[in-house]
């Protein structure tokens, strides 16, 4: 307790270091808890489940023929089809258990309150191989899941029970309606479980086997030829993965050979591949998401950008302990002499870094803070909602151990120096021949190198990623997003027929097309720039079609005007209009790498004819129009090739997302629109309305979330890698005051005298800039992946990086 009441005492002398200090410690470790906050939660917090370490993930990669769903829970190497999900489950014997799942949305009706949500199809043992217990009632059972279309039972998350039930218990026994059909409650799940999938925030469980109650246009259970379904496991006792690989791999390639290879349509070759491929199994712990894989690259760039930043921190505080401790080179050897010990002297100085350590890490709770309220402002309103954007225990814990760790690092090396002298030595330094002065100049020199290197590695990544968001902004989208309102309705989710959804929909761009200052009024299927992709094989007339020949296109389904309420330019030929109704001959729309792809040479494909069922035996749709390519699914990915379809010539159009354009700022369309959808019918929600940029800016969020925190992290760097160029600088001058005045009274002008100091400087920030851009070519490499049309070599970047920090550095 003396000892740090001396600190306090020591520390208060000097305010101005001190406050410095817990500054950049502040800095430094609130960046890394904030986001480690993020990191955690994503790439290691496992499953709040029961043994998570036992679980495994499937993946089957390979030939996929037929139709192919996949959604959050991971790409489409890892779906599986209904019959081979229950041979595998009832074939396998090293596992305890094996269960499947998949999301789906949905309008959820509860006590005449509509509201649209987020349901989970699960297997009849996904509730017990997890090994949770409800909150209220019961859970899915085996039992439930046995026969398809017989158990419409469901189960509460705890959120959505406690959210918009107030946590009522007698809803166990009562009815909800999902999507237009009736279940009963059974139970509620227990708290803090959000399912198996980070990024699905489900509101019900059903059993998987009701899936044509909660998807109208499904009936087909049996087929192999459609995936659909996500697969994991816990393993028995004893068993590890690989013996758990090889057996259903023995397993499955049975049932690929004598059941599934029969049903194909593939060349010798893709069928050999297909009777051959294997099952992928992998940790399962932290659930099946597409988050992780999605996330994992930008994470790690970005905690090694913490690190570094921390890195610099630390380097300031140990240069200005090393000053601070050459100024007590005195109190140090008096204290010696007066029977102090070197260990007593050098807790008395770690006590003093462990402090300016703690209340560097106090305050880092509060730059974490404000990081994280920064990072919900950027990224968009779905994440925000399964991320906790705040200080977890987790992290506190983590925050505590870097700030002890930091202080010990910063503080160690500084104390050693401090109490190596003695009176003699005190004396010696005075004529400038302390050895032990000398080796801390040299320990200076090689911590401002150091920073002045972090920060180089830092400006160029943050230069790579800044230049990055400039050429995703220039994109050219192909598409007018100004004074856009898009929403989506759901009727189907309702009960509608595909009748009843027609002629709503068509009252819907009637009555919205009547609100003031709406000029255009359109509808699509498939949102624009949101990151769905629906394909379909296509056949083309005078193209050759079979096993072997990729014919697969993307598609949409759009309304009358669509091209034209968009801004997308028209080629050839015409778009739709109200005229392409189901009565009338079955018409498309192609884009221009459509045409490519299906060799129709350019504006001459209108006319020909294709089948959108990819039978050449139905060649009845004919094109009329050839659209300019424009962005479909994401922003930074290349234009597919695309037909475009009339929703109101087809027998399965059950939602639609709506467009407006107006000359009005869209903020003022959002509330009508809404009126009008509540006027058609009140117990239809109204889903992401949104302006179409705001959507945009959705789909490039982690480019901006990247690249605003690099840049800023790397200022940061920058500033603090300055004040310690600067700092030492400062101090070596002041030594040197004595030599200083016999140069000048030599005959040394000013000149030469700034000369030799810029020469110190210039040797430290060029050993530090080679390493710097070293360590930025590195940095670029990684994040290569993250980039948008450039490499991560590109050399304007790394040499305005060097101009940058040589400009701060000369300043210093």
């Amino acid at each position: 307790m003396n000892q740090i009441k001396l600190a306090i005492r020591t520390l208060g002398k000097t305010p101005f270091v001190s406050g410095i200090a817990i500054l950049s410690i502040g800095l430094g470790i609130g960046a890394n808890a904030a986001i480690f906050s993020l990191f955690n939660q994503i790439l290691l917090q496992p499953l709040p489940v029961e043994n998570p370490t036992e679980l495994v993930n499937f993946k089957a990669p390979g030939p996929k023929q037929g139709s192919t769903s996949c959604n959050q829970a991971g790409d489409c190497d890892e779906i599986f089809s209904y019959p081979m999900f229950r041979d595998l489950q009832q074939g396998q014997s090293t596992f305890t258990h094996l269960a499947g799942h998949r999301a789906f949305g949905g309008n959820i009706a509860f006590r005449n309150q509509v509201r649209p949500g987020e349901g989970m199809m699960v297997s009849g043992s996904y509730f017990p191989l997890l090994g949770i217990q409800p909150t209220l009632g019961r859970l899915i059972a085996q039992a439930d899941d046995e026969v398809p279309g017989e158990n419409p039972i469901a189960v509460l998350s705890h959120r959505y029970w406690t959210t918009h039930l107030g946590s009522d218990p007698s809803v166990v026994g009562e009815t909800i309606t999902i999507n237009g059909n009736t279940f009963t409650i059974v139970g509620v799940g227990p708290e803090g479980f959000t399912g198996t999938t980070l990024g699905s925030m489900p509101d019900v469980f059903v059993p998987l086997s009701m899936r044509s109650q909660v998807h109208v246009w499904f009936d087909d259970f049996e087929r192999r030829q459609g995936y659909w379904i996500y697969v994991f496991g816990r393993l028995a006792p004893g068993v590890t993965i690989e013996q758990a690989a090889t057996d259903l791999n023995g397993l499955r390639r049975s049932i690929l050979i004598d059941v599934e290879a029969p049903l194909q349509n593939m060349t010798d070759e893709t069928l050999e591949r297909f009777k051959n491929k294997e099952l992928i199994l992998e940790d399962g712990a932290r659930g099946q998401s597409s988050v992780h894989g999605e996330s994992q690259t930008p994470l790690a760039i970005l905690i090694g950008i913490t690190v570094m930043v921390l890195i610099i921190a630390c380097a300031n505080i140990a240069n200005l302990l090393l000053v601070r401790g050459a100024g007590r080179n005195q109190e140090m050897a008096i204290r010696g002499a007066l029977g102090a010990g070197r260990g007593q002297l050098l807790r008395q100085l770690l006590t003093e870094s462990l402090l300016l350590a703690a209340l560097g890490g106090l305050a880092s709770l509060l730059v974490a803070a404000w990081t994280l309220g920064f990072i919900g402002t950027v990224i968009p309103p779905e994440a925000s909602e399964f991320l906790t954007l705040s200080i977890s225990g987790e992290v506190m814990v983590a925050t505590g151990v870097l700030t002890l760790v930091t202080g010990i690092l910063f503080g160690l090396y500084p104390a050693l120096q401090a109490t190596k002298t003695d009176l003699n030595g005190i004396l010696r330094a005075s004529t400038g021949q302390s050895g032990v002065a000398k080796s801390a100049a040299r320990f200076r020199s090689i911590l401002v190198t150091s920073q002045i290197g972090l920060s180089m590695a830092l400006l160029v990544g943050s230069g790579l990623f800044i230049k990055s968001l400039i050429n995703v902004s220039q994109i050219e989208l192909g598409v007018n997003t100004e004074s856009v309102t898009t929403f989506s309705i759901s009727p189907v989710l309702n009960g509608y027929t595909n009748e009843e959804s027609l002629e709503l929909f068509k009252r819907a761009e009637q009555e919205l097309a009547a609100i003031p200052g709406v000029t255009h009024v359109t509808s699509s299927l498939v949102p624009l720039l949101a990151g769905s992709n629906w394909g379909t094989d296509v056949a083309v007339e005078g193209r050759e079609h079979g096993p072997g020949i990729d014919s697969n296109s993307r598609l949409n389904v759009v309304g009358a005007g669509y091209f034209n309420a968009l801004g997308m330019e028209l080629l050839a030929g015409r778009e739709f209009t109200i005229a392409d109704t189901d009565g009338a001959p079955p018409v498309v729309v192609v884009n221009e790498a459509f045409a490519r792809k299906f060799e129709l040479d350019g504006r001459n494909a209108v006319g020909k004819f294709i089948s959108t069922r990819g039978q050449p035996d139905s060649l009845n749709t004919q094109i009329v129009g050839l659209v300019k390519d424009a962005k479909y699914a994401d922003v930074k990915q290349d234009t597919p090739p695309i037909f475009f379809a009339a929703w109101a010539q087809q027998d399965d159009t059950n939602a639609l997302h709506f467009y407006l354009r107006s000359s009005l700022d869209p903020s003022q369309i959002m509330q009508p629109a809404r009126a009008v959808i509540n006027r058609l019918d009140p117990n239809l929600p109204l889903e992401d309305l949104k302006t179409l940029e705001a959507q945009v800016d959705e789909s490039v969020f982690m480019d901006r979330l990247i690249t605003t925190l690099a840049g800023a992290f790397a200022l940061l760097a920058t500033v603090l890698a300055a004040t310690g160029l600067y700092g030492i600088l400062a101090y070596t001058v002041a030594q040197r005051t004595r030599e200083i005045g016999l140069r000048m009274a030599l005959g040394a002008d000013r000149d030469r005298v700034r000369a030799m100091v810029l020469k110190q400087m210039t040797g430290m920030l060029v050993l530090g800039g080679i390493g710097g851009v070293a360590a930025a070519l590195w940095v670029g490499r990684t994040a290569e992946s993250l980039l948008y049309g450039m490499t991560g070599m590109d050399p304007v970047v790394v040499i305005g990086g060097v101009v940058f920090l040589s400009a701060i550095a000369f300043l210093a």
